[in-house]
């Protein structure tokens, strides 16, 4: 990836670098209950979110992935988090994941975000395959990827234990682009 980190924008949304000052924000998200039902982190303080913040600035400059700020493009406002994780230089593949602050739900703002990132994905990170791995029980998320185009492959059974017990995973992947 190039060193300027890349924005992406839609006329409703800009997809920008984490900034420190998102700290508060990204501990709201993912401090909030609804959020973090099925989502694999959870913080308890701000400072346990640092941890987060840094890991969002490590994946770009160790090539790993790469993650954004979904941020409102006329306000600024911040309303979640999207990006690419377990990036796959060998395999051209990475993993999806997103979340939105529960005040956004249901106003297309993923739908609109998505494109954007797996567009980045295929074109500037040269990715075949896109990956997303998600809690059987989620179908909020299930239902947003399937508007995505994304094919459900198969459920990975009993695969992790959360919260004391077992969870299952779906697979979920999105091709584009040619082997280089």
């Amino acid at each position: 990836m190039n060193k300027n980190f890349p924005e992406l924008t839609t006329s409703r949304l800009l997809l920008r670098r984490f900034r420190p000052e998102d700290i508060d924000m990204v501990f709201y998200g993912l401090s909030h209950p609804e959020v973090i039902k099925y989502y694999g982190v959870h913080y308890s303080t701000l400072e346990e979110t640092q941890v987060q913040m840094d890991w969002f600035v490590e994946l770009g400059t160790n090539k790993t992935g790469i993650w954004w700020a979904i941020c409102s493009a006329d306000s600024g406002a911040f309303l979640g988090a999207g990006g690419f994780n377990n990036w796959s230089h060998e395999f051209q593949k990475a993993e999806i994941g997103f979340w939105l602050l529960p005040e956004h739900w249901g106003k297309g703002v993923m739908t609109e975000a998505m494109p954007l990132i797996c567009n980045y994905g295929f074109k500037e990170m040269g990715l075949h395959r896109i990956e997303g791995f998600v809690e059987t029980e989620n179908q909020l998320c299930k239902k947003a990827l399937r508007k995505l185009d994304f094919t459900l492959e198969g459920t990975m059974v009993d695969c992790e234990i959360k919260n004391g017990r077992f969870i299952s995973l779906d697979i979920y992947a999105k091709f584009g682009g040619m082997p280089s």
